[in-house]
């Protein structure tokens, strides 16, 4: 960060004015760059309140307006106040709380936020250059089930898994993750420059097709996989054990999600015939981000079959 050079205990009232120049200058950077504004002031030893005074005065007139000599000039539609609740408001909540329809935030959304709190009404230029300003930016958000349970979560981190790594050390065997997906001649991702206002045309095949797909891959990256016509069920996953486990010189661990199929009987019993050689673990509920397989099928979807 680049003000980390400030004292945390910092008494912008001592300080001379080029110095508290500086110190405005670099905390409004800071924040640009994508710290927040509560770690600026934190670094910086000033309230939070002060940095977005900052972003204010910034945001009415520019770098000359931080000067720590200058008084007066025009004053700020929205104020340090203002500018934070904005802030709290993007940063801390999902727009469905505040009563919208859609659950990401969009420049539009936060023009008729600012509008609806402030009776402030701004461009969509002027919005998007205030977000920029706060040190926020336009991002892919990760997607997760509500019913998902953190502290279910958090013992499989901190207790379960720990425990299946260390028997794997002791048994000398090979941790896999296994998962499942279905891929579609038809999904395309990314995008292309071209006109403003002319949508392009890609020209393809109209036919479409699906193959579904079952992998298991390890800590290291080993990748094993099987493809699938048809759906994906108990005799299917079965073969695929039997392949992950065709000329397997030590026990393979596979974790997998709580799907039927891996829960079904038929899975069990093959895993209990396995002779010890196969170990089924099972990850907790709407939790995709703990299985590293879900990136196998990021790649595949959106760098290789999406970009055909």
């Amino acid at each position: 960060m680049c003000c980390t050079a400030f004292m945390k205990s910092t008494d912008a009232r001592k300080l001379k004015r080029d110095q508290l120049t500086d110190l405005r200058r670099r905390g409004v950077a800071a924040v640009q760059e994508g710290e927040t504004p509560a770690m600026v002031a934190k670094v910086l030893g000033v309230g939070v309140s002060t940095v977005f005074g900052w972003l204010a005065k910034y945001r009415a007139g520019g770098w000359d307006a931080l000067r720590a000599h200058r008084r007066g000039g025009r004053r700020p539609k929205l104020d340090a106040s203002k500018l934070k609740c904005l802030h709290d408001a993007i940063t801390t909540k999902d727009p469905r709380q505040l009563q919208f329809p859609f659950a990401l935030w969009t420049s539009r959304m936060v023009g008729e936020l600012i509008e609806r709190k402030f009776g402030i009404r701004l461009g969509k230029s002027s919005v998007c250059r205030l977000l920029n300003q706060l040190g926020l930016s336009p991002q892919k958000p990760l997607w997760r089930a509500f019913q998902k349970d953190p502290v279910r979560v958090q013992k499989w981190l901190s207790e379960e898994y720990p425990t299946i790594k260390a028997e794997a050390k002791k048994r000398g065997a090979v941790i896999y993750f296994g998962d499942e997906a279905g891929v579609r001649s038809d999904h395309h991702a990314g995008a292309t420059w071209a006109v403003r206002g002319k949508t392009p045309v890609v020209q393809t095949t109209g036919a479409r097709f699906g193959l579904n797909l079952v992998s298991a891959v390890s800590a290291q990256g080993e990748t094993r996989f099987m493809t699938v016509k048809g759906t994906f069920t108990a005799p299917v996953f079965v073969e695929f054990l039997k392949r992950l486990l065709h000329k397997a010189d030590r026990p393979v661990f596979l974790i997998v999600d709580g799907h039927p199929t891996h829960r079904s009987g038929l899975v069990s019993r093959f895993v209990g015939a396995s002779d010890g050689m196969l170990h089924l673990f099972f990850l907790p509920g709407y939790s995709p981000e703990l299985n590293p397989g879900e990136q196998v099928w990021n790649d595949l979807k959106n760098n290789g079959v999406g970009r055909k």
